[in-house]
């Protein structure tokens, strides 16, 4: 009696009326315009702060550079007044163009950009590598386990996400370098334990490719396991969430079969918070793979940052901060917007 009453409510109301198109686009387009503003006044904040928190570190920057050999007496004269003139000239001339990084590192004695530039598609290769995989196989995992609730699959699956998720990524990766790379028991060493390509080869021809994606292989799976699990647990929670709701019931009151309840209804409305994640992830993956590329020896940014650290390299830290930041406001503004564009709710 429910179900037909629900039926008929649901056939009798009037269709609601819908704004006009152009107000729709109006309204998105001023979302668009507020997060755009949101985000510059978030990145002149982090140009600000990136500019006074290397300079507030102990120690004499100027004094690195005299081990560089490749810098020449005029350049390390002028080096040093860059880096010891008063703090407001100092700010002046950093305002004029922030995003130049056209410093030189006190630890390799070469332009920083040159070194971020380098180091940038080893970690684009794995950040493409750990999302694909980690998107796919996760919403999944969560999809499958949210619909099946109290199901043997949602009770294992859950399981084994909760055992990805607490598993530091750095541990993991030994892990897979004991298992995979050097060989033990009846797990043979297949994969090899750092680097991005063997030496000598061309990274755009084939044998390049499949050297690429042999060294990309376990960092990839070590990142891509913590975050497969995140998107798994989070993807499940939504949709156990809407299974409740009584649209899915109207659904199926008109006879709709189960599986296309889930793929038009439930999906699209349970993806939101996952897809938020996912743009967010990207931006702090470029940035947060320093331990997997640390412990893989993986020639990427993370590692670069390291590197940096370790060699207390101020204007490469500077820069490599900088680069961070921007992409993760970057990202967190495209995944406002693609959530707009998906549900018109939150433009208001």
């Amino acid at each position: 009696m429910a179900v037909a009453a629900a039926v008929r409510a649901a056939d009798s109301d009037p269709e609601p009326q819908r704004p006009a198109r152009g107000g729709q686009q109006g309204g998105l387009g001023r979302f668009i315009g507020y997060r755009l503003v949101a985000g510059l006044g978030t990145l002149v904040f982090v140009l600000l702060f990136n500019f006074f928190l290397f300079r507030m570190l102990p120690g004499d920057p100027a004094a690195r550079y005299r081990a560089v050999k490749s810098i020449s007496p005029a350049d390390l004269a002028k080096i040093r007044d860059e880096l010891t003139a008063p703090l407001p000239q100092q700010f002046v001339a950093y305002l004029k163009d922030p995003l130049a990084l056209d410093g030189i590192s006190s630890w390799k004695g070469q332009p920083v950009w040159d070194l971020v530039q380098g180091r940038a598609w080893p970690t684009l290769v794995l950040l493409g590598a750990t999302t694909i995989v980690a998107v796919v196989i996760g919403v999944w995992i969560g999809i499958k386990a949210g619909w099946n609730r109290g199901s043997r699959f949602d009770k294992v699956s859950t399981a084994v996400t909760l055992l990805f998720y607490a598993t530091p990524e750095f541990w993991l990766g030994l892990l897979l370098i004991l298992l995979f790379s050097t060989g033990i028991g009846f797990f043979p060493g297949i994969f090899p334990s750092g680097g991005v390509i063997d030496s000598g080869i061309d990274p755009l021809s084939f044998e390049g490719i499949t050297s690429i994606a042999d060294h990309t292989v376990l960092p990839a799976v070590a990142l891509a396991a913590v975050y497969l699990a995140e998107y798994s647990l989070i993807m499940r929670a939504s949709m156990v969430d809407e299974l409740g709701q009584d649209y899915l019931m109207t659904a199926r009151a008109k006879g709709m079969m189960d599986h296309m309840v889930r793929r038009r209804h439930a999906v699209p409305n349970a993806s939101l918070p996952t897809i938020t994640l996912i743009f967010l992830n990207i931006g702090f993956i470029i940035g947060g793979a320093i331990t997997v590329e640390t412990v893989f020896s993986y020639p990427g940014l993370g590692l670069l940052t390291f590197e940096a650290v370790s060699e207390q390299d101020y204007v490469l830290m500077q820069a490599l901060f900088l680069v961070f930041t921007m992409s993760v406001i970057v990202f967190n503004i495209i995944a406002d917007i693609v959530i707009a564009v998906i549900d018109p709710r939150i433009r208001t």
